[in-house]
């Protein structure tokens, strides 16, 4: 194969892992807007909580598949693993789909177990897209500037899908079905069989496989060590106020009863609007962070990022409803000044603080790990839970006592980070050798 051939394979698998890597983004915050049609549905009866279990299913599935996942991407390699998550995601999608045709609870229960096999899929991408953007671009600064590169793709993806799904459904009635969202499903599906043909035609030679692990011998586990048990809590938490956040508000700001935001026209619209914008915060503050990430150190960033959300959940939960304030929404092609409530804006100005805290504590909670540190990360990926289970309770409260006080959940979850980045991120277990 000449070095022309080479190079072109090189910039269609490129592409193909950007595609996968919006993907993941795209599918995983697919949940929370389509939540907002079925807890409409009669027989839900507009229950937060059970509206919300599509997004739990796909996290759920983190549970189970964390682990194996690493251990089928050394047993297969890179490109099989990234097939198999292709073609889990496009069956995934594809239940989800067929959920718009059975009539009341079935067609519920079709769409969770839709969801459950997305959480597959994309557990298994994120396994295998960033090692192998790393090794497609021959690792060192251009393996990250790819890695770079694909995360804000990443977030690009996760700003426009509930944008795109609530101006698709507008203002959500009992009448709202699935079918009112063919459309979105009808691209995720689309991508992911062509990236699954695409892909299938690109050689891509995976590194040596399972060599270091061999070789290795392991004393003890990540388990050993107290900085980063308590940095697996972190992560657990850290990915349910990311997700709850935005999820729940979209359920606050949609929501035209008595209960919600106080919103009657095209309120799921807004709604999307909204959650859209603190995604692409998380966009803006990952952006800055590539800057001074070198400047300041990962606990610092921490502290100040997790303090910063307290004093904004706070103020979101006292704020009155009855409060208002105008706000730039990104409404997929350009932004609008529409009226929300003040904590609406509060709580979406969290995407800032929210952006960094995933790198911060994976950096803290490895520190001193050494050869423990690929163990951690498998940990890590199962810990990916937190993002089902902590916005299933949050929307538990939301039905049972009001939106705002439900983020008492978020807000002990940032108050823990706050502690770990003072406290619990000293490595106290510098005996156990790590060579």
């Amino acid at each position: 194969m000449s070095n022309s051939q080479k190079n072109q394979g090189s910039i269609i698998a490129i592409i193909t892992m950007f595609f996968l890597y919006a993907m993941i983004s795209f599918v995983t915050n697919l949940a929370a807007p389509i939540g907002v049609i079925w807890k409409n549905q009669p027989e839900i009866g507009g229950s937060n909580l059970l509206g919300m279990m599509g997004n739990f299913m796909n996290f759920f599935a983190y549970l189970f598949m964390g682990i194996p996942a690493g251990k089928l991407l050394t047993k297969v390699g890179y490109k099989k693993t990234a097939l198999l998550g292709i073609g889990v995601g496009f069956i995934g999608v594809f239940i989800q789909f067929l959920s718009g045709f059975p009539t009341g609870l079935m067609g519920f229960y079709v769409y969770l177990l839709g969801a459950f096999i997305s959480g597959f899929s994309v557990c298994l991408l994120n396994t295998v897209v960033n090692p192998m953007l790393n090794l497609i671009g021959g690792g060192g600064n251009r393996g990250n500037q790819l890695n770079l590169i694909g995360g804000t793709l990443n977030s690009l993806s996760g700003t426009l899908t509930p944008m795109l799904v609530g101006a698709l459904i507008g203002t959500v009635t009992a009448s709202t079905q699935m079918a009112d969202v063919n459309l979105v499903l009808y691209i995720a599906m689309g991508v992911f069989a062509s990236a699954l043909v695409i892909l299938s035609f690109i050689p891509i030679k995976d590194p040596e496989i399972g060599k270091v692990t061999a070789e290795t011998k392991f004393e003890d586990s990540p388990w050993a060590f107290r900085h980063c048990v308590l940095g697996v809590i972190a992560i657990f938490v850290y990915v349910g106020v990311e997700v709850g956040i935005p999820g729940t508000l979209n359920f606050y700001i949609s929501d035209t009863s008595e209960k919600g935001a106080g919103l009657s026209a095209n309120a799921a619209a807004i709604g999307g609007f909204v959650a859209g914008t603190y995604w692409l915060l998380m966009l803006v503050g990952r952006f800055i962070s590539g800057f001074i990430a070198d400047k300041v150190s990962s606990k610092m960033l921490m502290i100040c990022t997790s303090g910063t959300g307290i004093l904004l959940i706070t103020l979101a939960m006292i704020a009155p409803k009855s409060i208002t304030t105008t706000m730039p929404l990104f409404t997929g092609n350009s932004f609008a000044m529409l009226e929300v409530p003040l904590s609406a804006l509060l709580l979406v100005l969290c995407g800032l603080c929210t952006s960094v805290m995933w790198s911060s504590i994976f950096n803290l909670a490895t520190e001193g790990l050494g050869k423990y540190t690929a163990q951690a990360s498998g940990i890590f990926m199962m810990m990916v839970v937190g993002g089902g289970v902590l916005p299933l309770i949050q929307n538990y409260i939301a039905d049972n006592a009001g939106y705002m006080i439900s983020y008492i959940v978020p807000l002990l979850a940032m108050a823990y980070m706050f502690w770990y980045a003072f406290f619990g991120s000293k490595n106290v277990n510098t005996d156990i050798p790590v060579e």
